[in-house]
């Protein structure tokens, strides 16, 4: 078992890296891939695709034509990218919302939320991975997204093994700690800020001030990565199910993998823009 997963780690850390230094069009269709295979697994998870069924409802296919679209006008477009893709969002609500309409009383309105939240959560989430990557000085800046949210999973796994006493969430990951959270920020400042140092060198950019924002980039990214992993911990439990899937062997599906990258890249993507610039 350990084997499999070292083996799949390393396939999964080629494929990312191969995918951030290629950027463009290449990157938005690996992402593609990643988002439609994680939205399914959501749509499974939730009941919005009904496995015993084994048939795919209109809002299921709504929520994989709007991740298309969504994904299509992210590397076509860029003048006033973003007003676009809220555009997309706000029509792939309304198609949801027609087709719960017209075919009532096939579905009930929790089902067409869930269908349209699975589009928010796992696509459009996961599409600001690309959007980093396409921002002013994004060949670098991409990199935090998976240093804050993997490094931080394992500096608090170390820490809540060595100091671990007060549960943080014991209904939903009875072996995370308090101890362990705060270790998994504070590491993932440490990390933060020693690739300030790579970044600011490579734009020549002035340290004063700077770092501080890597310190806040760190703080903020540590903490919302843990309550991605903790949200998405939160789901399996609510719908009685173990792993999203087994696409990654050792690993289970791509919402197992990426449950703290969905939630990371729009906070690293904002702060960067906000500093950095667009």
């Amino acid at each position: 078992m350990l084997k499999t997963r070292v083996i799949s780690g390393i396939f999964l850390i080629a494929l990312i890296a191969a995918m951030n230094l290629t950027g463009g069009p290449v990157m938005c269709c690996i992402l593609f891939l990643i988002a439609l295979q994680g939205l399914f697994e959501f749509y499974r998870a939730v009941g919005v695709y009904k496995a015993e069924e084994g048939k795919h409802s209109i809002l299921e296919c709504l929520g994989y034509a709007g991740t298309a679209v969504y994904y299509l006008a992210a590397v076509m477009i860029n003048e006033q990218r973003l007003l676009y893709l809220m555009l997309i969002i706000c029509i792939v609500l309304v198609a949801m919302l027609a087709a719960y309409v017209f075919g009532f009383p096939k579905f009930e309105g929790v089902l067409v939320m869930k269908a349209f939240f699975g589009f928010m959560y796992v696509p459009v989430m996961l599409c600001f991975i690309f959007l980093t990557r396409s921002m002013q000085r994004g060949e670098y800046l991409v990199w935090l997204i998976y240093i804050v949210s993997w490094i931080c999973d394992t500096f608090a796994y170390l820490t809540g093994t060595m100091f671990g006493k007060r549960k943080l969430a014991p209904l939903l990951s009875p072996h995370k700690s308090v101890e362990g959270a705060i270790g998994g920020i504070v590491g993932t400042v440490i990390i933060s800020v020693l690739f300030s140092f790579l970044f600011l060198r490579v734009y020549d950019l002035k340290t004063t001030g700077n770092i501080m924002v890597f310190v806040l980039l760190g703080v903020v990214g540590g903490f919302v990565s843990q309550v991605g992993d903790l949200a998405a911990s939160a789901f399996k439990r609510n719908h009685d199910v173990k792993d999203y899937g087994k696409i990654i062997p050792g690993h289970g599906g791509v919402l197992d993998r990426f449950d703290s990258v969905i939630f990371t890249a729009p906070m690293i993507y904002f702060l960067a823009a906000l500093f950095f610039g667009i």
